[in-house]
């Protein structure tokens, strides 16, 4: 059963969410104040946190930036009656992936929770890094890290293949000017930016390592 963490110090509000997501299979778990979010969010394991902005002790926003400093890549909602774009702006900056404008419609929150869980079955653990397979988007500390179009190809195949020798063949297929000059390259330039153990197997091409 997926787990939600909802900061929410309306009640009345917190329990209709509440309701609605557990009706659906959800084990949700309430926090009135900021200060009790974070206290569970760091001791306890949850798929999805749903955050008001203006709740006790401190914002939504403070909550969110202190979690992805600790490298807390949890999917998180911004539940907010904020209109203005300097807010939304700030939301996004702070390690926000979505918000839901208040008032909000259920069927709405539900079709949102609902995608934002079952992606993250397509994501992979490497070290500090959650990788979206999907998207092939690097993320850490709930930031993407940039990374070109090629790179992100080249990082799909190692990830993928974690500890196997790949050839340099099997990355020209994703290169668009395939040379080896270019491929140690685009290798070092990952080593980088990621900061991860890429090893040349000598004669056939390179692997990654794991931690």
């Amino acid at each position: 059963m997926s787990r939600i963490l909802l900061l929410q110090d309306d009640e009345v509000l917190a329990k209709k969410i509440q309701k609605t997501l557990q009706d659906e299979g959800f084990d949700v778990i309430t926090s009135s104040d900021s200060k009790e979010a974070l206290k569970r969010a760091t001791n306890e394991k949850f798929e999805l946190y749903l955050l008001d902005v203006n709740t006790p002790y401190a914002d939504g926003f403070d909550l969110i930036a202190k979690l992805r400093e600790n490298h807390d890549a949890t999917p998180a909602f911004f539940i907010t009656a904020l209109k203005d774009l300097g807010s939304l702006s700030k939301s996004y900056d702070t390690g926000m992936d979505n918000y839901i404008k208040k008032p909000f419609d259920t069927n709405d929150l539900l079709i949102r929770v609902k995608a934002a869980i079952n992606n993250q079955f397509d994501f992979l653990d490497y070290g500090n890094i959650k990788y979206d397979s999907l998207n092939k988007k690097a993320i850490s500390s709930g930031k993407e890290i940039p990374l070109t179009y090629v790179e992100k190809n080249i990082f799909d195949i190692l990830i993928r293949n974690l500890e196997q020798n790949i050839t340099k063949e099997q990355f020209f297929q994703v290169m668009e000017r395939p040379s080896e000059m270019a491929l140690r390259v685009h290798i070092n330039k990952l080593k980088h930016k990621l900061g991860f153990a890429i090893k040349n197997a000598r004669g056939i091409g390179y692997r990654l390592e794991k931690l």
